[in-house]
C-alpha cells in the first residue's frame, strides 16, 4: 500500500481541479450576460486560483508525509502507539486537534456569534481536568502499555465487558467521524457557491486524504501531521482577526455589552430548558474532558504513546494549555465577525441571519471577504481540522479492531508484515465507510454545538462508565455494568432528542385521544405543531425546543448509569468460580 502515494497525490489534484472547475463555470457564464453590481461583486469573489493551489499542495504534502513515515514501520506496536516514547509536546498538540476538529472551529465563533459568550467559561474548569485525569486515571493506566484501552476492562470485568466498551467507541468514532465530515462539505458548499447536494462529492474529496495518509503512516504521521495541522488552523483563525481589525479600524468589535441578538444565559436556571447556562457549561464540560481522557481510546492511545505517567501528563497539560488559547482565539472570530457584519449589514446574504444562521456566517466570510491567497490558507485550516480528527478518529478505531476482536478472537494474521498491511486496509476501509455515512448528518436538528451533543456524545459517558466501575466499584459485576450502561445510554439519547420526542408524542395524543377533554389552549398548541409538522413534510426535526437542554446531556447520563450499575450490581452479584 505504500506505493499508493504518486496516484494518490496525482488523484487529489485530479478532484481539486475537477472541484475548481465546476466553481469557476458560474463565473464565465457572468461574462456572457451582464449582472447587476451587487451580484457581480459576489460572483468575483470566493475562492480563486492560488486558493485551490495552496489547498492541493496541502492535501498532496499530507498524503506525502503518511508515505515517508509508512516506509520504517516494522509492528503493529508501533503503527498504533508510535515508539512508546514519542515527544509528549507533540502527542499533547496532536491530542488537542484530534479533540477540536472543524465541528470546534465552526461552532466556537457561530456560537460566539449568534447565542453568546457564556461557552468560553468551560475554560474555568481545565485546571480541575487537570487534577483528576493527571493524577488519578493516567498513573493506573500508564502502569499497562496496551494497544487498546479496553483490554484493561477484560482483567476487571471480563470479555463481554470489553466487547461492549470496544463496540461502543466504534459507533462513537463513527458517528463523530461523519458528523465532521458532513460539516467540514456543508461548510465548503458555502464557500464554493454550490448547492448541499454536492455535499458527498465534497465528503470525498476531504476524507480521501485523511484515510490515505492514515492508512499509510499510522500513529507517527497523524501526530506529525496534527502539530502542523494545528499550526496552519490557529494561523488562518488570526488572520480573520487582522483582516477585520484593518477594516475597522482596531478592536472596536470586541463586545462591550450584551448583544440583543445573544440567548438570555443566566448564571443557573431552575428550569431544565434553559439551552446555555454558566453552571450548566461548566458541568457539562468537566464530565466531558474526564470522560473522553479516561475512556475515548483516541485520547489514551496517546497517552501511551508516550514513556511514563510523568510524560502523559506533560502531553495533558500540552493539550490543555493550547485548548485555552485557541478556544479564545476561536471566540473572538465570532465577536469581530459579529461586529464586522453589523458595520457592514448589507455585506451579509439575506439567506445568512446572524441569530438562526451563525454557523454559516464563517464559511461565507472566508470565501467572499478575505484576500486571495488568504482565504486558500483558512480553507487549508479547516481541511487540516478535519484531517486531524478523520486521521485519529481511523487510526484509533483500527486499533480497536485489531486488538480487541481479531487477534482477542484468534483471527491475528500470521506474520508482522501481514499484520500491518490489514491493519491499513481496514484503516482504509473503516475511512470510506464513514464518507459514505456523512450525508445522513444533515438531518440532526439544532446548530452544530447543539448537534455535536447529541450524536457524536451521546456514548462519552457510558464508555467512561465502564471504567469507572472496573477501577473503583470493588462489587461490580458484568451484568450489573451491562444494566448501567443500558440506562445510561438510553438517558443520554432521551435527553439528546427530547424536543422530536415531544413534539411525537403531542401528535400521537392528538391522533389517537381526540376522545379525552383537552382544554381550549391545548387544543390551539396541537393545531400550531400539527400545521408545522405539516408544513415541513412530515419532518419531526422542525424548530420544538427541547423540554431538556443538551447541556445536561452527560451530567443526567452519568448519574443514571452509576446509580443503575452500582444497583444491578448488589442485585446480580459476581458469580464465584467453584
Amino acid at each position: 500500500m505504500r506505493r499508493i502515494f504518486p496516484a494518490a497525490s496525482l488523484l487529489f489534484l485530479i478532484l481539486t481541479a475537477a472541484a475548481f472547475a465546476e466553481d469557476e463555470a458560474p463565473a464565465r457564464a457572468a461574462e456572457v450576460a451582464p449582472l447587476p453590481a451587487a451580484s457581480q461583486a459576489e460572483q468575483s469573489a470566493g475562492l480563486r486560483v492560488i486558493d485551490w493551489l495552496i489547498i492541493a499542495v496541502y492535501g498532496c504534502g499530507t498524503i506525502g508525509l503518511g508515505w515517508y513515515y509508512g516506509r520504517s514501520q516494522k509492528s503493529t506496536q508501533e503503527y498504533f502507539v508510535g515508539s512508546g516514547s514519542m515527544n509528549p509536546i507533540l502527542v499533547g498538540v496532536s491530542l488537542f486537534a484530534t479533540l477540536l476538529s472543524t465541528i470546534s472551529y465552526l461552532s466556537m465563533p457561530g456560537e460566539a456569534l449568534g447565542k453568546g459568550p457564556v461557552f468560553m467559561m468551560s475554560l474555568l474548569m481545565l485546571p480541575v481536568v487537570f487534577a483528576i485525569v493527571g493524577y488519578f486515571v493516567l498513573p493506573l493506566y500508564m502502569k499497562q502499555k496496551v494497544t487498546s484501552v479496553y483490554e484493561l476492562l477484560e482483567e476487571k470485568l471480563g470479555l463481554s465487558v470489553r466487547m461492549l466498551g470496544a463496540g461502543m467507541f466504534i459507533v462513537l468514532r463513527l458517528v463523530w467521524m461523519a458528523l465532521l465530515i458532513f460539516l467540514t462539505a456543508k461548510a465548503l458548499t458555502i464557500m464554493l457557491g454550490v448547492g448541499e447536494e454536492k455535499i458527498p462529492i465534497i465528503a470525498i474529496v476531504t476524507g480521501f486524504v485523511a484515510v490515505i495518509y492514515t492508512s499509510l503512516g499510522g500513529l507517527k504521521a497523524v501526530v506529525i501531521t496534527d502539530f502542523i495541522q494545528t499550526v496552519l488552523l490557529f494561523g488562518g483563525a488570526l488572520l480573520v482577526l487582522g483582516v477585520i481589525s484593518y477594516d475597522l479600524g482596531g478592536f472596536g468589535w470586541f463586545p462591550t455589552k450584551w448583544n440583543p441578538t445573544w440567548d438570555t444565559q443566566p448564571f443557573f436556571s431552575s428550569d431544565p430548558s434553559t439551552r446555555v447556562t454558566v453552571v450548566g457549561t461548566l458541568v457539562s464540560v468537566l464530565i466531558w474532558y474526564v470522560c473522553t481522557s479516561a475512556g475515548d481510546q483516541t485520547s489514551v492511545q496517546r497517552f501511551m504513546a508516550t514513556k511514563d505517567a510523568s510524560a502523559a501528563r506533560r502531553a495533558l497539560g500540552t493539550q490543555l494549555c493550547v485548548s485555552v488559547v485557541v478556544s479564545l482565539t476561536l471566540g473572538c472570530v465570532g465577536f469581530a465577525l459579529l461586529g464586522y457584519f453589523s458595520a457592514h449589514p448589507e455585506q451579509l446574504p439575506a439567506t445568512i441571519l446572524l441569530k438562526d444562521n451563525a454557523d454559516k456566517v464563517f464559511p461565507h466570510f472566508i470565501a467572499f471577504h478575505l484576500p486571495p491567497g488568504v482565504s486558500g490558507l483558512v480553507v487549508a485550516a479547516m481541511f487540516a481540522a478535519a484531517m486531524s480528527s478523520i486521521d485519529s478518529g481511523v487510526n484509533s478505531i483500527t486499533a480497536v479492531v485489531m486488538s480487541d476482536v481479531m487477534d482477542r478472537h484468534g483471527h491475528a494474521p500470521k506474520s508482522e508484515a501481514e499484520h500491518i498491511r490489514m491493519a491499513r486496509w481496514l484503516a482504509f476501509g473503516i475511512g470510506a465507510f464513514v464518507v459514505g455515512i456523512s450525508s445522513f448528518m444533515g438531518l440532526i436538528p439544532g446548530n452544530i454545538t447543539e448537534v455535536t451533543g447529541k450524536t457524536s456524545n451521546l456514548l462519552t459517558t457510558p464508555i467512561f462508565c465502564l471504567f469507572f466501575f472496573a477501577l473503583f466499584v470493588p462489587y461490580a459485576s458484568p451484568r450489573g455494568v451491562w444494566v448501567g450502561a443500558f440506562f445510561g445510554t438510553l438517558t443520554a439519547a432521551l435527553v439528546a432528542f427530547s424536543g422530536p420526542l415531544l413534539l411525537v408524542a403531542i401528535l400521537g395524543r392528538l391522533f389517537l385521544d381526540l376522545e379525552q377533554d383537552l382544554s381550549l389552549e391545548a387544543m390551539r398548541a396541537g393545531v400550531r405543531l400539527l400545521s408545522m409538522f405539516k408544513e415541513s413534510g412530515g419532518d419531526v426535526s422542525i424548530n420544538c425546543p427541547d423540554p431538556i437542554s443538551f447541556q445536561w446531556i452527560a451530567p443526567l447520563a452519568v448519574l443514571v448509569n452509576i446509580a443503575t450499575g452500582c444497583v444491578a450490581s448488589k442485585l446480580m452479584p459476581r458469580q464465584q468460580p467453584s
